[in-house]
């Protein structure tokens, strides 16, 4: 299992870094070439999501993103550290939410941001939690396929 870690500044402009570097690892790990747009796509706005969450709530801390290379899957962690920052993205079609809590503070830009999300990925997981919120998406992979 390859990983690579990237953990940057919650500024916009670096939201596009995280974009490339996510379209490079899926690429390496076999992602068909079809679907890359979608994950760079949906990186963009889980990326945008945790700055503008970082932002609006004065945390100082990076925005984390993981990219795991699996047996056939390849899945990417967006992390914020906003607590229970994901009000109601239960009710959000498509999104599997776990330990959410509602949060008046930006909640129909969480739902859109979400929804995007969850129109771009078939298989998305949510959660939140007293050190933060993470999104979690993958795509299905094919080892060795980007070396051919």
């Amino acid at each position: 299992m390859a990983t690579v870690e990237l953990r940057f500044s919650a500024q916009p402009e670096h939201v596009r870094t995280a974009r490339l570097v996510a379209a490079a690892v899926a690429r390496r790990a076999g992602v068909d070439e079809a679907v890359l747009d979608e994950v760079r796509l949906a990186v963009g706005e889980a990326c945008s999501r945790a700055v503008g969450l970082h932002r609006s709530h004065g945390i100082t801390a990076p925005v984390r993103v993981v990219l795991s290379e699996e047996e056939k899957v390849f899945s990417i962690e967006v992390g914020d550290e906003v607590p229970s920052a994901v009000g109601g993205a239960a009710d959000v079609p498509g999104v599997r939410a776990t330990a959410v809590e509602e949060d008046s503070d930006g909640e129909g830009e969480d739902h859109m941001g979400l929804a995007v999300i969850s129109g771009l990925v078939d298989d998305v997981e949510v959660s939140t939690s007293d050190d933060g919120g993470v999104i979690r998406m993958s795509w299905p992979a094919t080892p060795g396929a980007a070396m051919s």
